[in-house]
């Protein structure tokens, strides 16, 4: 298998762990909030914002990559 047929697999694999971090921290902003520092969590949300600004591209854009030619 040569290495250019390994990319998407690991931009998947990359995607996922972005989604998975981006929900640890949502939860962290939620713990964070509850004990009294909503501007810090209203802060750590509006970086969150990015990913999910980029989530749609994200995801066609692997889907193309890994679509059989």
């Amino acid at each position: 298998m040569p290495n250019s047929d390994l990319i998407p697999s690991l931009l998947s694999k990359i995607y996922e762990n972005q989604l998975a971090l981006e929900a640890s921290i949502m939860e962290l902003s939620n713990w964070v909030e509850q004990r009294g520092s909503a501007d810090v969590a209203e802060n750590i949300r509006g970086a969150l914002h990015t990913i999910d600004e980029n989530e749609e591209f994200i995801k066609l854009t692997l889907a193309v990559l890994m679509a059989p030619d």
